[in-house]
């Protein structure tokens, strides 16, 4: 269909209310023309998510089954007024002010965003609110490209007036400059603007004038909900400090102004179409200063005024939810290696020209934070600028949500190396086979290779290399790879299982449905509980189980994905399987749903209200075997089972149909993919023969929900896609006939009893999770090896092998695990040592073996809580000291040893004794040029 221009639409949707098919064509005229003329200053509106799903469904954009969401009550009828409450804080809901956003919502999960003529007219059309629109933001950083962003959480800033201390909340983009603020300030306040100056006066601290007035309100580094002082200048000078230090002897690197463009929707999705580059640059003489640029994240050298002689022991301010971002900052601060090479000249390996990089801006912000960490006592630290830098650079990491650490820990060390990568200039290397040759020959060739391109202080101390052998199952093809490796990702073997309730019907219509209830593993996926059953059932060789899910009377989905795991199923959940031959995925799918008959039958208006009943039945029939007496002969078959004792004696068309039912046993594939019969008669000209009246029960074709129902020819029916589903009516001869128990009141997945035994997490040890790691397995069916000897793709196993450790070693406890559906946490308590790990039997490198693979704990990530609302906090040890401390956020306390092993351990950082470097070797000397901070002119006034 061709979409008419929107300015036929306003014409011809004058006359209101219009149909859904005008809705949405005239939204989709409307939203093409908006997006095809957008420009700076346009409106969004924000629509609720869950009122916008509702309105897509009424007019056909979407079925349910496409959404990750609860069914919505009234599906076919037109939705009610516009509710987007939930978005906005409850107190600003019915307040003058504009609404303020709740700080987590995310685009496309909680909201979506419309031009604003679509709102306009979803506003006749159906009222509600609040309204709220944000405008659209041309950014300037790209030149040659029109790049559009959405500026849904612009900043809350708290004005203090300097005169009287009152304050009062603005809001402005973070891509103004900061002439619009001094502009919006002079407006608010009716000063002139030669008559005051702003100061950033975060954490109530004049920490920068801002005087730059082209520069934009990100690159100065102001943040959600800070203070900025607005002070009136006397006899023509102002009365605050100047905050520029002149000479940091230990900054020697420039932190250049941000250049680079980012989603500013305040979750890792970009606005409505808007998509932003992530790029970088610096200024234009593009040089190395010995002065550092403005310290503006609220470093400060003093405790109290007073001289602390202890350093790295200075928490991270919370930025809001950027706990962490602090855990891994803290560990990787603490770790002796980059703090010996960031506490030294490292601008030499400053690498601006490799396009993988960030131009060595992620370095130098990183470099900087750890030298304020270590050069300000026990001072707690703002990481505003490092937190700005990683926005731009991640926005999956921007906004107010919380986010994965180790997620955070694997970007920052990606970045770092490539930030400081001393290969300018990579070369092309083909990759090679070993070709038979020995493995520690080939290995050293992929490391020598790898090390061509990749050379940096991260390669250098945190990567490995790991070994990884692909057998095929058919050929026994053997291909053997040595791939570098960052950290170690280890699986939690979990010894806890749960009970699930099963119950499985015969799509053969030669048994009644029977109720299992089996062990799994907790963690297990689909294929573990087929496998179970398989057993418990003793199916046949030449059957197959398909899982499903049954809600409200009906499919709701089929669990045919094998590895999806077991924790989406919900013990309220109720589970069946159908008992159908192999490679039924070839045949037509015939599923039946039942639905109650009654004295308005005849009468449209009741007749689609009426509810379904009973436990969707499901069969196969051949694909061109889908005339009525095919149909009915399948659903009599399948129904058999369900006949009472005084009923075995059906009528003459009953008799015929069920013995003209296709039995499953019967049906045989071909290789072609085509079916052949066995005593199976299909349709013939008996079908013209049946009569209606005689049928023994009433069916009609239907749609997954049992909302409709079209009659079923007699030749054939057409079927779109690869399921059949019929709607059977009970009536009162259809109950008298058949026993519908059976098929009601199915069990749920795990019901507990009162004396029922709640299962307990039982605690495993590191070595356990490195086995589970290491040991053989197939791979996935969706992670298929292309094998060069069968010329295929292969379901071959893989087994890795640990070739060469790293002296840095960072180990990764996967206690999360994601899918479409949820989320899951392991909480399980993980023994693992601090001492003496002994990775001698793990490393498969027998030369160049000069160090023996010991390692000593020295930092730990540890995540509380559950997902969404968690907590992260490390410890790290002082290793000069030799002593440990918990590091929660802006809080820094003392820690004894044995109180660092938790169930809360969620990522390892080891050291390989008798590593290269220590900072008991090398920080006494750099503690020297950090205490000559303290004799520096101070950028803050105190």
């Amino acid at each position: 269909m061709t979409i008419p221009s929107a300015e036929g639409f306003l014409q011809a949707s004058s006359c209101l209310p219009c149909t859904a098919e005008e809705e949405r064509e005239l939204v989709a005229a409307l939203t093409r023309e908006a997006e095809e003329n957008v420009k700076d200053g346009d409106l969004r509106y924000l629509v609720s998510q869950s009122w916008w799903l509702e309105w897509q469904h009424y007019v056909g954009l979407v079925k349910y089954e496409e959404n990750d969401m609860e069914q919505l009550p009234q599906a076919m009828n037109r939705p009610g007024e516009i509710d987007n409450s939930k978005l906005v804080s409850a107190e600003t809901i019915n307040g003058s002010e504009e609404p303020e956003l709740q700080r987590t919502l995310r685009e496309g999960q909680d909201y979506t965003l419309v031009p604003q003529e679509v709102w306009r007219r979803l506003y006749e059309w159906y009222k509600g609110g609040p309204e709220i629109s944000r405008k659209v933001i041309l950014d300037s950083r790209s030149p040659g490209h029109k790049n559009y962003i959405v500026d849904v959480y612009p900043l809350c800033l708290k004005l203090i007036d300097g005169r009287d201390n009152s304050e009062r909340n603005i809001r402005i983009s973070r891509k103004a400059k900061i002439h619009e603020l001094y502009s919006m300030v002079c407006s608010l306040m009716s000063v002139e603007q030669s008559e005051i100056v702003i100061w950033d006066y975060y954490q109530k601290s004049k920490s920068k004038k801002l005087a730059n007035l082209n520069e934009t309100i990100d690159e100065a580094q102001i943040t959600m909900d800070q203070e900025i002082l607005l002070e009136i200048k006397l006899d023509g000078s102002s009365t605050g400090f100047s905050t520029r230090s002149t000479n940091n002897e230990l900054a020697l690197i420039p932190l250049g102004p941000s250049t680079s463009s980012f989603s500013i929707a305040g979750g890792p999705t970009y606005s409505n179409g808007f998509s932003s580059g992530i790029g970088s640059s610096f200024s234009q003489d593009n040089s190395f200063s010995p002065l550092l640029r403005d310290s503006t994240d609220g470093y400060n050298s003093f405790s109290n005024g007073t001289k602390d002689d202890t350093h790295g022991l200075s928490g991270l301010n919370n930025l809001g939810n950027t706990c962490f971002m602090n855990s891994a900052i803290q560990s990787l601060v603490h770790t002796p290696p980059l703090v010996e090479y960031f506490l030294e000249d490292y601008s030499r390996e400053i690498n601006t020209e490799n396009p993988l990089g960030l131009q060595g801006e992620l370095a130098i912000a990183f470099g900087e934070l750890l030298r304020k960490l270590w050069s300000s006592g026990r001072t707690s630290v703002a990481p505003r600028a490092f937190k700005s830098k990683l926005s731009r650079f991640a926005p999956q990491f921007s906004g107010y949500n919380q986010h994965d650490s180790q997620e955070l820990l694997a970007f920052l060390l990606d970045g770092l190396h490539e930030d400081l990568n001393r290969v300018k200039k990579k070369p092309y290397i083909e990759a090679k086979d070993a070709d038979g040759r020995p493995d520690d020959e080939f290995a050293e060739e992929c490391w020598n290779y790898h090390k061509a391109r990749n050379d940096s202080i991260i390669v250098d101390k945190f990567q490995g290399q790991y070994k990884s052998t692909l057998v095929c199952p058919v050929c026994n093809k053997i291909s053997v790879t040595f791939d570098p490796f960052m950290y170690l990702s280890l699986p939690l073997p979990s010894k806890v299982t749960r009970m699930i309730t099963v119950t499985v019907f015969s799509g053969a219509g030669d048994a009644l449905p029977m109720p299992f209830t089996v062990t799994v593993q907790k963690n297990g996926n689909c294929r573990d509980l087929i496998k179970v059953l398989t057993d418990v059932c003793c199916l046949k060789s030449s059957e197959t189980l398909l899982l499903a899910e049954v809600y409200d009377r009906r499919i709701y989905r089929y669990l045919t994905n094998p590895i999806e795991g077991l924790y989406n199923i919900k013990d309220e959940d109720i589970l069946v399987a159908y008992r159908l031959p192999v490679g039924h995925e070839k045949l037509l799918r015939l599923e039946i749903l039942h639905r109650r008959a009654d004295r308005f039958a005849v009468d449209p208006q009741f007749n689609i209200n009426r509810k379904l009943i009973g436990c969707p039945l499901v069969t196969c029939i051949p694909n061109d075997s889908t005339g009525k007496s095919d149909i009915y002969a399948a659903v009599s078959a399948v129904l058999v089972p369900f006949l009472r004792a005084k009923a075995h004696s059906p009528d003459v068309s009953a008799v015929k149909l069920n013995g003209n039912g296709p039995s499953l046993d019967g049906i045989v594939l071909t290789d072609n993919g085509t079916t052949s019969e066995e005593g199976l008669s299909t349709s013939n000209e008996d079908d013209n023969a049946v009569d209606d009246e005689l049928l023994p029960f009433q069916l009609s074709l239907t749609d997954e929900k049992g909302s409709v129902r079209n009659p079923i020819n007699t030749d054939s029916n057409r079927v779109l896609g690869l399921v059949m589903r019929v709607l059977m009516d009970w009536s009162d001869r259809e109950r008298e006939m058949y026993n519908m128990d059976y098929m009601d009141e199915l069990p749920e997945v795990f019901k507990p009893g009162f004396l029922s035994k709640k299962t307990r997490q039982e605690a495993v040890n590191l070595f356990s999770c490195l086995d589970a790691f290491l040991k053989e397995e197939p791979l996935g069916p969706d992670d298929m090896w292309y094998c060069p000897g069968c010329k295929e793709h292969r379901q071959a196993s893989k087994k890795l092998d640990l070739w060469r450790l790293p002296e840095i070693l960072v180990v990764h406890l996967k206690r999360f695990s994601y899918s479409r559906y949820m989320k899951n946490k392991l909480d399980t308590f993980v023994n693992f040592p601090i001492h003496d790990l002994n990775m001698s039997k793990y490393v498969k490198q027998t030369s160049n073996c000069a160090q023996q693979p010991m390692y000593e704990l020295y930092a730990v990530i540890n995540h509380y809580g559950g997902l969404g609302g968690g907590h992260y906090s490390a410890y790290a040890k002082l290793v000069e000291e030799d002593n440990w401390y918990h590091f929660d956020d802006s809080h820094v306390s003392s820690v004894k040893e044995d109180e660092i092993r938790t169930s809360a351990a969620y990522v390892l950082f080891y050291r390989r004794v008798g590593g290269s470097s220590t900072v008991a070797d090398s920080v006494p000397v750099d503690i020297e040029m950090v205490d000559s901070l303290e004799t520096a002119p101070q950028s803050k006034q105190m």
